[in-house]
């Protein structure tokens, strides 16, 4: 699971996590109620074209991934089919290279090493078992419009169902329409548990991102069936699946503000004749920006139930209202967020010239803070000590990044989570979800990166393109 491109965004949208557990390479984050699930989230390619690029450009004939819950490592290749130009078809074939190793060091012929070795070998490739294909269609309709199919088969893991998505997009002059279906839906908890959902399907409409002022959203949402864990099985022991996740239809809506601010920007020329090696890491600066809304959420069916927040006894963690009678509820809440980058260097030459860092805090529950807010300075006027719970209530959601230049276009980054939980004295403090990553700057196309990343937690490795992002 990647949460590479969830700290340096300036919205408060939720992104797509990459994953490498299915071939689509993507899972939906679960958001924190009323957070709208939207559609569109930042400039991405899939996953097939990723590969053509990785095979045509940048000589890579395979593109190794690793994921635990999907067997180990795999190997990836992708078909192209000739078609005319606003149209691709592709075949994307997947290979279990894992258990593949295993398979042969099971079969006595090679154990014994007999002269049939390079038949077991052969036998073996043959093996459907041991691949997975996944056929994509993106179609250009207009110039606006785009309609993206995809089906996916898992031969090596005969538990896994196939999987389906349609997705049609339509570019406003400043909005984004995306009409998506999708069987099952992949999503991704907070605690890195991934769900699936027999069917999904949502409606968005979103304005265009913008550096500074207003953005708003609007995301009808369906779920049908029942969400059960990633692979698992009927037998085990059922495990109860997040409230959104579960059948119903649900209307999202948010809006918010946000402003920038930079406190220094360097003013030292450039190098002649020498493009960075990514243009919008070529400014030295402090910059500071932050960000306030409000968000409210409709849901009828049974997602419509909600639990208050975990360790909040007082239920203040928004404003929510549920009607049992007819199976619906109301939630709403404010939210907020600050964010501090500071970045050294130009990224023009060949050592050494990049060192950035990144931190934000959110505040997803805005009633929630409020109420600390209010319980701290009251206690402190009144020249008493505050309680660890109203502290607690104000402490921020933390994201840090650190990034640094190696050498030339490579580089070294690390992002992490922190939590805070005031009341555990032992260690009020804790690092999660951690990914490391060597990025590769394609200097030529002025803004994109080869991305290798990996999750210890989750113990997942891939190779991905990013466009456009800091």
């Amino acid at each position: 699971m990647n949460r590479l491109r969830l700290v340096g965004e300036g919205d408060i949208w939720e992104l797509d996590m990459s994953t490498p557990l299915t071939l689509e390479a993507t899972a939906r984050a679960i958001s924190n109620d009323p957070l709208p699930l939207g559609l569109t989230r930042g400039t991405r390619l899939s996953r097939p074209k990723q590969a053509e690029f990785f095979h045509r450009f940048m000589a890579t004939p395979l593109i190794p991934s690793f994921s635990p819950l999907h067997g180990g490592l795999s190997l990836q290749k992708v078909l192209t089919f000739p078609f005319p130009n606003n149209w691709f078809v592709s075949l994307l074939g997947q290979f279990d290279v894992q258990r593949f190793v295993s398979e042969v060091k099971k079969s006595e012929a090679f154990v014994r090493g007999s002269a049939s070795r390079l038949s077991t070998l052969g036998k073996h490739l043959k093996d459907k078992s041991l691949y997975a294909l996944g056929f994509c269609s993106e179609l250009l309709l207009t110039p606006e419009d785009a309609l993206l199919l995809t089906y996916d088969t898992y031969k090596c893991d005969p538990k896994k169902n196939p999987r389906a998505k349609a997705v049609f997009s339509h570019e406003f002059p400043l909005h984004n329409l995306t009409a998506e279906a999708v069987w099952p839906g992949l999503y991704v908890d907070k605690d890195g548990e991934y769900w699936d959902v027999p069917l999904s399907m949502a409606i968005d409409l979103a304005s265009l991102p913008a550096e500074s002022g207003l953005s708003y959203r609007l995301c009808l949402h369906h779920n049908s069936g029942v969400p059960k864990k990633f692979s698992s099985d009927d037998d085990v022991e059922v495990v109860v699946p997040p409230a959104s996740l579960l059948p119903g239809l649900s209307l999202k809506s948010a809006v918010s503000y946000r402003a920038n601010m930079d406190l220094w920007r360097g003013s030292s020329p450039k190098l002649e004749n020498c493009k960075p090696y990514d243009i919008f890491l070529s400014s030295p600066h402090v910059s500071v920006s932050g960000i306030i809304g409000s968000v409210m959420s409709a849901a009828f069916g049974e997602n419509s139930v909600r639990s208050k927040p975990e360790k909040d006894s007082e239920g203040v963690g928004g404003f929510s209202l549920h009607l049992p009678s007819v199976n619906s509820g109301f939630m709403a809440d404010a939210l907020g967020r600050a964010s501090l980058t500071a970045q050294y260097g130009n990224f023009q030459k060949l050592f050494f010239d990049l060192t950035r860092f990144h931190a934000r805090l959110d505040f997803p529950h805005g009633l929630k803070f409020l109420t600390g807010a209010t319980s701290v300075a009251q206690e402190l006027l009144n020249s008493r000590q505050p309680s660890l719970e109203a502290f607690q209530k104000i402490c921020p959601e933390v994201s840090v990044s650190l990034q640094q230049q190696l050498v030339g276009p490579f580089s070294l980054r690390a992002e992490s989570g922190i939590q805070i939980d005031l009341k555990n004295g032992v260690n009020p403090v804790t690092v999660h979800n951690t990914v490391f990553a060597i990025e590769y700057a394609l200097q030529v196309l002025g803004s994109a990166k080869a991305v290798a990343w990996y999750s210890p937690k989750q113990k997942e490795f891939m190779i991905e393109l990013r466009f456009c992002e800091t």
